[in-house]
């Protein structure tokens, strides 16, 4: 596999700027996600380095090679969208062993047919494999898109929102096997997701994007912890971060505008009276979502908690994150 790096990458689309100077590294054998509502310009950095896209300035480069003016075959790279493409007259079988007779790989068939198999497996298709791919539901059709990519040993694995389309418990089963997949073949793979759950359960590194910018990039650890926005913390973290005025409980710094307390930043049993407005029990965890001096607050308690609606509880803030009026972190 290979490492892969951004230099001053920019890209317009007429008068909408969709990277303006992305700078970022995506290292040999990591797992990197890209974040970022839509628009942020998660898609086209994929676009740009699998060179379905050209970038308008900056060098984009993998395993130290300068991309500039390869296809995408002669990249070496292999993408999976976000809407399935597949040869609808060819059967599953076909369509995955497609990527594998290609002239440049050479694969001899009896290597075609154990990694056809192999892949078949892990996305729970090999009963599908003689079916043409127009007798597949979305979600099949998707896994076998995503086993296209996986029969291939490229350079760089490029995945947009592959398991989007996918029923929970299928989602479920293939993070945990895409991650291995990627670990065992020390794999470089970028992958764009708008799943939070996705992004800390299968990255090694995280690029948060906002507006064509990486505003912050690290591990989910990292960026969890010590997020350098507001705009970087509410990317991560389930139930999201609360954002209240910073002067709500007292003790703010002068110049903080926001406070932002994650649910382990709020100590419950002391401190200020807050008002429990809705209780919602999820089996391993169940929320509490608060009012506070008028201010809505989502936090967690202990999962067989008799707290109810109406009933009274204290908080208090414990190593609360800062924010100035611009929404960046303070110190």
């Amino acid at each position: 596999m290979a490492e892969v790096t951004l230099k001053g990458v920019s890209k317009s689309f007429g008068a909408d700027t969709a990277l303006d100077n992305v700078t970022m590294t995506i290292p040999d054998g990591s797992f990197v996600v890209l974040l970022g509502p839509t628009g942020a310009g998660k898609t086209t950095t994929l676009r740009l380095v699998s060179g379905l896209d050209t970038q308008d300035s900056g060098c984009i480069s993998i395993g130290a090679r300068d991309m500039m003016g390869l296809t995408p075959a002669q990249r070496d790279v292999a993408m999976v969208f976000q809407q399935y493409s597949l040869y609808p007259h060819l059967t599953v079988r076909q369509n995955l062993e497609f990527p594998l007779k290609s002239p440049i790989l050479k694969t001899p068939d009896d290597e075609i047919a154990r990694k056809v198999g192999e892949i078949a497996e892990v996305l729970q298709i090999s009963h599908k494999l003689d079916n043409k791919a127009t007798m597949l539901s979305g979600g099949e059709m998707q896994r076998v898109s995503i086993g296209r990519a996986l029969v291939r040993n490229p350079s760089v694995y490029l995945m947009d929102e592959p398991l989007s389309s996918l029923d929970a418990k299928l989602r479920a089963d293939l993070r945990i096997e895409l991650k291995s997949i990627q670990s065992d073949r020390g794999a470089t793979l970028l992958y764009v997701t708008h799943d939070q759950i996705e992004a800390m359960t299968m990255a090694t590194h995280v690029g948060v994007l906002d507006k064509g910018r990486v505003v912050q990039f690290g591990t989910p650890r990292q960026i969890y912890e010590d997020p350098v926005s507001i705009y970087a913390a509410s990317r991560l973290g389930q139930p999201r971060i609360n954002v209240l005025p910073a002067a709500v409980f007292g003790g703010a710094p002068t110049t903080a505008q926001s406070i932002g307390l994650r649910p382990e930043q709020i100590v419950q049993g002391e401190g200020e009276e807050s008002l429990v407005q809705r209780v919602e029990h999820l089996g391993d965890q169940t929320r509490l979502h608060l009012s506070f001096k008028s201010h809505d607050i989502v936090t967690v308690t202990d999962a067989h908690t008799n707290l109810k609606s109406g009933d009274i509880i204290r908080i208090r803030p414990k190593n609360p994150f800062y924010f100035d009026a611009t929404g960046a972190r303070l110190a």
